[in-house]
């Protein structure tokens, strides 16, 4: 609104230079004396009586120009866009020449109300205008290509039936900002209601409220009363596991209930779940938070990145809202923020991101990208390089000539939920779904859920999580499971194979394989309690991400992640000694059997010395076939049975 505002504000300043000079496209002295008088009275912001002396001016002559042209800038003031239009069309009617600045203006209007290739024939003509200065010019065709876009996409519309999620999740207020867990079982999202309900103000306030899904249903929405305040909380991010909500929370007005102290007017708070209960929310803190605007976190399946939203001053004076990065270092500190690249950040708005579990898909709202008008959708992919590819506006009638935003796209990818005050409603904003069509679905993730146990009390353990991408070595996402209860959920994107690394002080890690670079269908989740053993002799660790080739003993590169983790084990637990076993199943000769796994376990020992583990810590022992874990007639069991494990010998 504030740039619709400066753009009508420069309109009628030329239009009252034209009046100061005292020329006019009418030389009838009662058309002059209305119209000088409409411009009196619109100065003292008498809107109503200026109009009427404009239309006495234009009755005197129908041809003046500059009545038309006032009263076109006096209604779009008042946001009468059609009375607006009428007489900004009357204007370039009569001379189109006279004031070519009214041809731009109309055509915005147009493109506003969704009449796309009227405004796009007012813009074309604006351009032509060699005297008009280049950034108008330049925001002239980019609206021409807004309205070819919008042209064409009402011509192909995607599929679009939106559903209501009905009384368990809608009220009759406002409901939006929805968050969901990467199971797809909790829903959270901001209700805005009195703030004091049956006391009759007239103030409203932002809380948030949550729902469960049970078989196939959404619990009955509750609020979230160890975080909700007296003031606003608004725009949550639920951690893909549950355990730590990021939100935001601005400062109040003078008179009104305060909600936590911040940087700037708006800040980002995280709160961090112990048992089934939230504790005290904090404050990010610098770098994150500034005195700048933030706000519309979401943070990311890989449990170290924030995504969020920032308002830039700009050299104008006017704020412009970009999308910002800010990652966890290793020492627990948010990096400085850095704004994605101009690939989706524009001089427009950038607004409601959200990253989905596979960490690869970016959807945002932005009026920068072509687009229907207003706030559109869109969607970017992580390129190989990891840059973000082109945005795809997810199309019409998904995007309309109004505002969209705050989407949120279900961990399976095949449903997006999204706020709406359309007809039929419960009342004022509700929370929709619907099934997104292929091309802007998300990558296929798959989740693993469960919890954490000592392996001889099951007493619940805090224990940290590390998914690596074999191919590179890189970590994919960071973890832990909850303190209070040992609860974890670790997202498995498609597409890579993963080593899964679980660890904690005073016992042996644990180590578990994925396979998925090529799954492309399942989503189906994988539930496992891990039970960590003790530090204590006797105790056997499988190495479940050392590879070999078939037959052979020389060590694959993807078992440098393993190899590594094992070195770290021994650094840390320097009193440990280990022995090294090789296992086969009972494929081949027994002899050929034992030979090949000593060789294999000696290669393992032959790593861990070359990288400075003494040798006097280490011993190797090939045991063939002699000691399989699952049953030799399968293949399954057979891939069990081949396997490398660590025992320890002594902890003194």
């Amino acid at each position: 609104m504030i740039k619709h505002f400066l753009i009508a504000l420069l309109l009628f300043c030329s239009i009252i230079s034209y009046a100061q000079r005292r020329t006019y496209t009418t030389s009838n002295p009662k058309a002059i004396r209305s119209y000088e008088s409409a411009l009196r009275l619109y100065d003292e912001k008498e809107d109503l009586k200026a109009i009427s002396e404009a239309k006495n001016a234009a009755s005197f002559d129908t041809l003046f120009v500059e009545p038309y042209l006032l009263m076109a800038n006096i209604y779009v003031d008042d946001n009468n866009t059609q009375k607006a239009k009428e007489n900004y069309r009357k204007a370039v009617t009569i001379n189109p020449d006279f004031f070519p600045k009214a041809l731009f203006t109309l055509g915005k209007i147009e493109f506003a109300s969704a009449e796309y290739e009227v405004a796009k024939m007012h813009l074309e003509k604006f351009i032509t205008y060699s005297k008009m200065t280049e950034q108008l010019i330049s925001k002239a065709k980019d609206y021409i290509k807004n309205c070819d876009f919008a042209a064409y996409a009402i011509k192909h519309p995607v599929p679009f039936v939106p559903v209501n999620l009905g009384d368990s999740i809608n009220s009759r207020f406002d409901e939006y900002f929805p968050a969901i867990t990467a199971d797809g079982s909790t829903f959270l999202f901001t209700r805005k209601l009195p703030a004091q309900m049956n006391s009759g103000s007239r103030r409203m306030q932002e809380d948030f409220y949550v729902s469960y899904l049970n078989k196939g249903k959404w619990s009955y929405a509750e609020p979230v009363k160890e975080i909700n305040t007296a003031g606003n909380e608004g725009a949550p991010s639920l951690s893909a596991d549950g355990q730590y909500l990021f939100f935001t929370a601005c400062e109040e007005a003078e008179g009104y209930p305060g909600n936590r102290t911040g940087h700037g007017s708006c800040d980002l708070f995280i709160a961090k779940k112990i048992g089934n209960k939230w504790m005290n929310p904090r404050n990010l803190e610098t770098p994150v938070n500034s005195s700048a605007w933030e706000s519309q976190p979401s943070f990311s399946s890989d449990g170290r990145t924030l995504y969020f939203i920032r308002a830039d001053k700009t050299a104008m004076g006017t704020t412009d809202r970009n999308i910002y990065t800010s990652h966890i270092n290793d020492d627990s500190s948010w990096s400085d923020p850095e704004k994605l690249s101009d690939k989706i950040n524009t001089p427009g708005d950038e607004q409601s991101v959200f990253i989905h579990p596979d960490n690869q898909t970016l959807y945002f709202s932005s009026d920068g990208h072509p687009g229907m008008g207003g706030l559109d959708i869109f969607m970017s992919r992580r390129q190989p390089n990891g840059e973000w590819g082109d945005p795809v506006n997810l199309g019409y009638p998904i995007n309309t000539s109004g505002d969209e935003n705050s989407l949120l796209v279900s961990p399976s990818g095949d449903v997006a939920y999204f706020s709406s005050d359309r007809p039929g409603g419960k009342g004022g904003l509700d929370l929709y779904s619907f099934a997104l069509y292929d091309s802007i679905k998300p990558q296929k993730v798959v989740y693993l859920k469960g919890h954490v146990m000592d392996a001889v009390t099951k007493t619940p353990l805090v224990s940290n999580f590390q998914l690596i991408d074999l191919a590179t070595g890189k970590t994919v996402v960071s973890s832990s499971s909850n303190s209070g209860n040992g609860e974890f959920l670790v997202v498995l994107p498609a597409g890579m194979n993963y080593a899964l690394n679980v660890s904690m002080e005073n016992y042996l890690f644990y180590s578990e394989y994925f396979e998925l670079k090529n799954s492309k269908s399942t989503n189906a989740p994988v539930l496992k309690d891990i039970l960590m053993k003790p530090i204590k002799a006797g105790e056997s660790v499988v190495l479940n991400n050392i590879f070999y080739e078939t037959a052979a003993y020389e060590l694959k590169e993807e078992s440098k992640v393993e190899l590594n983790k094992l070195i770290g084990f021994m650094n840390t637990n320097k009193k440990v000694k280990i022995e090294i076993g090789g296992h086969t199943d009972n494929v081949g000769s027994k002899p050929s059997n034992q030979v090949l796994s000593e060789r294999r376990a000696k290669s393992v020992f032959d790593y861990l010395v070359a990288d400075g583990i003494p040798d006097s810590r280490l011993s190797f022992k090939g045991y063939g076939d002699t000691k399989p874990v699952a049953d030799n007639n399968t293949n399954a069991g057979r891939s069990q049975n081949r396997r490398t494990e660590f025992t320890v010998i002594s902890i003194q």
